[in-house]
Parts: C-alpha cells; structure tokens; sequence
C-alpha cells in the first residue's frame, strides 16, 4: 500500500518531496500555491523540476490540490474566469512537479441555478480549462460531503460529468472517505456495494487518489469533520481494513488529511505501515 498525508510546500516543492521521504511516506499532497487565493503563481520551474527528479528516483507519487476558493460552479463571470485561469496554472504546476494531477472539488448546487443548470455549468468550466490543457497531468474530480443525496455525493454524478465532457482522458476522481462517510455512500458496511457500483460504472478505472480520512460524526449526518484514521473516529479499523485490502487500491495513493495535532502525521504514516503497509 502507498500511504502518504498533505505536506506544506515552505521549503519549495522540492523541500515537500524530501520530508515526504524522511516520514518514509510512499506519496504526498500539496496545495500549488497560496491555498486562500485564486492568483496565478509564477512558481519556481527549478524547483519543479528537482521535485520531480527526485520523487521519480524515490518512487513517491504526488498530487495537487486546488486552493480552497477553487469552484467549477462559480456565481458569477469574474470568478468564472479567475477559476479557470487559476486551475491552468494548477495542472501547469503540477505538471512541472510530476504529479498526477490536481484534486479540485465537484462544485455546488447554487441557488442561481437549477440542479441541472448546476451540472452544465460543472461540464462548460471542465470543457473550457481542458481545451487549454495538453499535459499530462489530470483534473481529479473529488466526491462532495453532504446529507445521503446532496450535490456531487454520488459515484453516477462524478462518472456522468466525466462521460459528458470533450475530455474524459484528462479527467480521474479522487475517493475521500470522510466524505463518502458523511453522506452514506460508503458507511462502512457497504462495500460490496460500493465495489460493484463502481466498477459497472467505471469509477475505478479512473480512480486515481483517496483522501484517507476518519470521521468525528456517524454516517449520514452530513458533517465533514476528519477525523485520525487510529482513535476515536467513527469509521472502524475493521471498516477500513475492507478497503484497503481491496486490490482495486493497491497502487493507488492514500493520503492523509487528518488533523496532526491529534496525531502527527509521521507517526500515523507508521501505524498504517505497521498494520497494512506489507498488505499486496
């Protein structure tokens, strides 16, 4: 298994390649830039580039992460354009870093717009920043928190836009489970389920990178609240173990966003290695 957590990107993209190997990580997350701003970087090329080579000749995979305002349901045309202005730059980025691609949520349902007129609007962005984009570095579509139904919650909205879109090749998803935890699309007694949804409908071919995450509320509460996968989360390690023994997720980054100070991310990089590190 390949286990990882976010890092800070202070030292460069570089520094954030080394501290991953020094947590003897298997993969990292970044935010590109500023995580609270929508501005274009002009980042250090260099530095990419050394982040790169290095992550190639340690064997780390790396993922970006779009900053917070990033929205594919943006209210109005300047932060239309300042979106896909600013994801250019984040696959760019991310690109230039070797990574897989850019985690960016799915958008909301606005109250501007009807349901549908919500998910055209996700598929026009996609559209526009796509036909701009040539790397190989992908958008990754990550699933929503919510109650059981809200926008974005389930696995035929994300393989439906994907399926919709002029560039499904350039468009994977990221699985977080605190996510799907919240809403009832995993809670933690349906894998089965899920395993089998997703595979007929395709989702696992193009799942890329999961979010590991417990949940300080139960499931289908609705409540986005990380919670350390060891302690008391309500998401049980033998709900995790199900899967993480999947072999549809062997070689797929698990990356950590918990709150470190509850539990430093290296030493629970060191638990999951310890109990599932040697699994496939």
């Amino acid at each position: 298994m390949i286990f990882g957590c976010h890092l800070s990107i202070k030292d460069g993209y570089a520094g954030a390649a080394k501290k991953a190997h020094s947590m003897n990580a298997g993969a990292f997350q970044y935010f590109p830039k500023n995580p609270r701003s929508l501005s274009v970087k002009d980042f250090d090329r260099h530095d990419a580039v050394l982040c790169k080579a290095f992550c190639k000749e340690n064997a780390i995979l790396s993922v970006s992460h779009s900053p917070y305002p990033t929205s594919l349901t943006p209210n109005n045309k300047q932060k239309r354009e300042q979106v896909i202005h600013s994801l250019l730059n984040d696959l760019e980025i991310s690109e230039a870093c070797g990574s897989i691609g850019v985690v960016v949520h799915f958008g909301k349902e606005t109250n501007q717009l009807t349901l549908l007129e919500s998910y055209q609007l996700i598929i026009e962005m996609l559209n526009e920043i796509l036909s701009e984009w040539e790397g190989n570095a992908k958008i990754l579509l990550e699933n929503n928190p919510g109650l059981p139904g809200a926008f974005g919650t389930t696995l035929e909205e994300l393989v439906q836009i994907r399926k919709l879109c002029n560039y499904p090749e350039k468009i994977g998803f990221c699985f977080d489970t605190c996510h799907s935890f919240s809403c009832g699309l995993w809670d933690g007694e349906n894998m089965d389920e899920l395993l089998e949804k997703g595979t007929e409908l395709g989702y696992l071919d193009e799942l890329k990178v999961v979010h590991f995450n417990n949940s300080k509320y139960d499931t289908r509460l609705g409540r986005d609240r990380h919670a350390p996968i060891f302690g008391p989360g309500y998401i049980k390690e033998t709900q995790f173990d199900q899967l993480v023994q999947t072999p549809h997720f062997a070689n797929i980054p698990f990356i950590l966003e918990t709150p470190k100070e509850e539990m430093p991310h290296e030493k629970e990089i060191q638990l999951l290695q310890k109990k599932w590190g040697d699994h496939f």
